[in-house]
């Protein structure tokens, strides 16, 4: 689902509107982030997966999105890695082990504080991995500094 209203998970969409890719099983932290993500004043266009196998179709250009073009990456992909159908450690892996996705910047963001989730997660090429905090506040501050430094500020390689 994605958070723009004109746009729904398997509407055609070109990938220059889309910013932010937010890979997110539950709803209520997903309307969160989207919240915080707004407050912190990130206007970028944002757009909502529910489990792995839909971010991965939408990534690679599959299924319902085979006529999006992967020619123009998101800035960022905020990845949750419990998710259904394909877990997150396996849409990294398979984000950062081809050419064409390697370079996307993605962020674990995750309620699993595991070690073994997070040296996966380095292991496999996450570019930051944060534990959501249970605090509103601390949630929504997080939110808004993820997206200030990785939608304002990093600088991605060009094409």
């Amino acid at each position: 689902m994605s958070e723009q209203s004109s746009f729904s998970s398997g509407d055609s969409l070109s990938t220059s509107l889309i910013s932010i890719v937010l890979v997110e099983d539950n709803p209520a932290d997903a309307e969160l982030t989207i919240r915080a993500l707004r407050r912190g004043k990130i206007s970028n266009p944002i757009h909502h997966l529910e489990d792995g196998a839909e971010a991965l179709d939408f990534l690679f250009c599959e299924g319902a999105y085979s006529d999006r073009a992967i020619d123009t990456p998101p800035k960022v992909i905020l990845l949750d890695l419990k998710l259904p159908k394909v877990n997150g450690l396996e849409v990294l892996r398979r984000l950062k082990t081809d050419s064409r996705t390697q370079t996307i910047p993605v962020v674990v963001l995750t309620s699993s504080g595991q070690d073994r989730d997070v040296i996966d997660s380095y292991e496999l090429g996450v570019n930051s991995y944060i534990v959501k905090p249970v605090d509103f506040e601390q949630f929504s501050e997080a939110i808004r500094q993820i997206g200030c430094y990785w939608v304002l500020l990093n600088q991605t390689p060009v094409g």
